[in-house]
């Protein structure tokens, strides 16, 4: 059996299982641990093989491309999919303790696998209408996710989601059907073989603008993204982490690998257009999240101006650009998934996140002081963490291509990021509880965290650590997938021959 199956298979067979168990949420939860490690294995697995210099290719049913169904995997989706996988992990293990037995009782874990499945499946199908499909996948298991709880602003923000990305969808499958009566195939590779020797350039920039808009929405791009703060604050903490940690990110992956493969006889064109809108998304972002206080809505916005960072590295179209962009995507999903499940003890212990009501947590809850600090600092671009070597590589790409006002854009954007980290660092943690009488010194009556939520977040924020202080072998693999990204020759070759390359 080829490996690049299992990514899809296993959580598809867990969601299944665990549909079977329903009544049993111990063996629930039990199937479902054992499923994602397996996946997180074999996601390792595959980013070694991919990185020893193979494109790994399977042919579904002997159908060789671009007339069958096609999974194949490069070093930047073997990336994606162990960083997913991790997440996948992470959050599960957390929303043990976090999501209400009633809400475990109405599907979640099986509506967990499937979301997985489609994640899983977007990084790996080599064909643009099956990425819809996955996409369609994500969406439908999303959606009930957000709606788990039944209250009313958990309804309300899953009503915007769907619409917006039913829009999206409709978009999406629009650019795939132009495509296909220009070029007779949705085969990626196919495509990208084609399109190099398109002449007029000015066929293509149509089904680009429609993939762009599109994919931008799903990936919370300018002027897109309103969609995602009004939803993503509502669900339980557990589903508010994973769509901030993964969903965006699939929009941004399939960005990336469009407007690398094929949407390239244009630069001039299709790459300023992302270079003005990566700018936007950044102050836009980072200007909603300052007039927030919520630590949630907070963050929600934050994930909008990072995405900006991301769009910026492949903009700028050059090798380090992209493996900063690429390095950026790893980190931002660690960090942002972390933060959110930071929020979730900050509500465990003082019962809200709404910062005139928090304070105090430095002195009763020091541990979770240190692991907010990490993940929140990184977010920042503090020096030795993760964050910092992600925008320095893509400061120091656009210095390199002389896009001077973007890079002060981007260093503003860095500041006010870190201001808003600050913020949150001095109401959440630092200032007295505001119903604490400075006189009194008896102990405020607090919640408590259990250590199933505690181990995920100290997990996470061991990893920020370790790829910022080891900063250099990991870089070193998001440059090699960049190479691929600009020299997509192997990619091609690999898919087109049906085996490795």
């Amino acid at each position: 059996m080829n490996i690049l199956i299992l990514p899809i298979l296993i959580p598809t067979l867990s969601a299944i299982a665990c549909l079977f168990l329903r009544n049993r949420i111990q063996a629930q939860k039990m199937v479902s641990v054992v499923g994602l490690l397996s996946v997180l294995l074999i996601s390792c697995a595959i980013l070694w093989k991919v990185h020893e210099g193979s494109i790994l290719v399977l042919t579904v049913g002997e159908w060789a491309a671009p007339y069958g169904i096609v999974l194949v995997s490069d070093i930047l989706s073997a990336i994606m999919l162990v960083v997913s996988n991790l997440i996948g992990c992470a959050v599960l293990i957390y929303a043990f303790d976090e999501i209400s037995e009633g809400e475990q009782k109405r599907f979640f874990f099986p509506l967990y696998h499937f979301l997985m499945m489609g994640v899983n499946g977007s990084f790996l199908t080599g064909d643009l209408f099956n990425l819809y499909v996955w996409f369609e996948v994500m969406l439908m298991s999303s959606f009930v996710l957000l709606a788990l709880g039944r209250k009313r602003d958990q309804l309300e923000g899953s009503i915007k989601y769907v619409s917006l990305n039913l829009f999206a969808s409709i978009l999406f499958l629009a650019g795939v059907g132009i495509l296909y009566g220009k070029l007779g195939t949705l085969n990626m590779a196919d495509i990208a073989s084609k399109l190099g020797n398109l002449e007029d350039s000015s066929l293509i920039n149509s089904s680009a603008i429609l993939f762009l808009a599109a994919f931008g929405i799903k990936a919370g791009l300018f002027p897109f993204f309103f969609w995602l703060p009004a939803s993503y604050h509502t669900p339980s903490v557990s589903i508010s982490a994973l769509f901030a940690g993964l969903l965006t990110k699939v929009g941004v992956y399939a960005l990336m690998r469009t407007f690398t493969l094929f949407f390239v006889q244009d630069i001039s064109f299709t790459h300023n257009l992302l270079l003005i809108l990566a700018a936007a998304t950044m102050v836009t972002g980072v200007l909603g999240a300052a007039a927030q206080f919520e630590m949630r809505r907070i963050l929600s916005f934050h994930i909008i101006s990072q995405i900006g960072y991301m769009i910026l590295g492949l903009a700028l179209f050059t090798p380090l650009a992209l493996a900063g962009a690429i390095f950026y995507l790893a980190h931002h999903i660690i960090v942002k998934t972390n933060l959110f499940l930071i929020s979730g003890a900050v509500i465990r212990y003082l019962g809200t996140d709404h910062l005139a009501k928090t304070g105090g947590l430095y002195r009763h809850a020091p541990w979770l002081a240190v692991l907010f600090f990490i993940p929140a600092f990184s977010l920042g671009g503090i020096p030795p963490l993760s964050g910092f070597w992600a925008k320095f590589s893509l400061v120091k790409a656009g210095l390199q291509e002389h896009e001077l006002w973007v890079v002060a854009i981007a260093l503003l954007v860095g500041i006010l990021t870190l201001f808003s980290m600050t913020k949150l660092w001095a109401e959440v943690f630092w200032k007295r509880l505001p119903n604490q009488d400075k006189d009194k010194e008896s102990e405020p009556k607090l919640g408590s965290v259990p250590r199933g939520m505690i181990l995920p977040i100290a997990v996470l924020a061991i990893f920020t650590v370790i790829i910022g202080l080891c900063s250099q072998p990991f870089f070193v693999v998001a440059e090699r997938a960049a190479e691929q990204l600009l020299d997509p020759t192997s990619y091609i070759s690999a898919v087109l021959n049906g085996g490795n390359s």
